[in-house]
């Protein structure tokens, strides 16, 4: 019987009173055992939620006449934050609460390029598509230093969960209950 490579990902079966959730984290866990690959997925998965949200607050909404003056509140990031909020509520409230409290965080910071950009600075969809290149690529070397090239593909089935997944290992670190 040939013994399994050791960067190897094994399927992660649910233990019997497990939560749909949890499920998902113990697959991360199982694919992202580099601290240096955890680190950095600490720093890009925020950046990449704000180069997206960057991205869909950039492209053009369109005006509805009963929104009034409400208008310039709505935008497709809007939606974004929405869906996102409703996504991981399903999965875990707590984790969704906190995802809202920084995706409000990271709204702010992108509200403060779109007044940048109108002030004359670079257009917003531009440095949104910056902030997401540089998180995809550092994503990508945080894969290699995993030394598991399924690991940066598996991401792509996970990607709506890894940024709770981070959230987690945060409320992990402090003991806290999510």
């Amino acid at each position: 019987m040939a013994k399994p490579k050791p960067n190897t990902i094994r399927p992660v079966l649910p233990k019997k009173d497990e939560r749909p959730v949890d499920v998902y984290f113990n697959r991360l866990n199982a694919s992202h055992r580099n601290a240096t690959n955890r680190l950095l997925h600490f720093i890009c998965v925020p950046l990449m939620l704000f180069g997206a949200l960057g991205i869909a607050w950039a492209i053009p909404f369109p005006h509805f006449a009963f929104l009034k003056s409400y208008n310039e509140m709505f935008n497709w990031a809007s939606f974004l934050i929405a869906f996102c909020v409703y996504y991981t509520l399903k999965l875990s409230p707590i984790l969704s609460y906190t995802m809202l409290l920084v995706l409000f965080a990271l709204s702010y910071g992108v509200s403060q390029l779109a007044v940048w950009e109108h002030a004359g600075g670079i257009p917003l969809i531009w440095m949104g598509t910056l902030f997401l290149a540089i998180a995809w690529l550092g994503q990508y070397i945080g894969g290699k230093k995993e030394g598991n090239e399924a690991s940066f593909r598996d991401d792509g089935q996970l990607v709506l969960i890894t940024p709770i997944w981070v959230l987690y290992s945060l409320f992990k670190r402090f003991g806290w209950k999510y």
